[in-house]
């Protein structure tokens, strides 16, 4: 159960409209123009928006993945240690990402194309 950082930016080509920017020491994952997630290469670790109720659960159920990053007015913003995730798993917690930040019309037509 280990995700690489290569499998990781694998998986946003499977997200519509992902923009990667270098900020230095992280990589900044936007969908047009709003982000929903960060990547640390250097410590393999991954920061997704969610829920603050998401961030409260997958911290308090497993924090040896997980671990809260901050907040933000509805959204807790949470790190995710990719050795300690299976990959459909992180899928899944990259998509809800994306979705909570993508336009509703773009969520709508890629969830009607898959």
């Amino acid at each position: 159960m280990s995700v690489s950082v290569e499998d990781f930016l694998s998986m946003l080509d499977e997200l519509p409209e992902v923009q990667q920017s270098d900020g230095g020491s992280w990589v900044s994952l936007k969908v047009r123009g709003k982000g929903f997630g960060y990547l640390w290469e250097k410590t393999e670790t991954v920061g997704l928006k969610a829920t603050i109720e998401e961030q409260i659960a997958m911290v308090a159920e497993r924090p040896d993945v997980f671990e809260p990053q901050f907040t933000a007015g509805r959204f807790g913003w949470v790190v995710v240690h990719l050795a300690r995730i299976d990959p459909d798993e992180l899928f899944e917690l990259v998509t809800e990402a994306w979705s909570l930040t993508a336009p509703r019309q773009l969520v709508e037509s890629h969830e009607a194309g898959r």
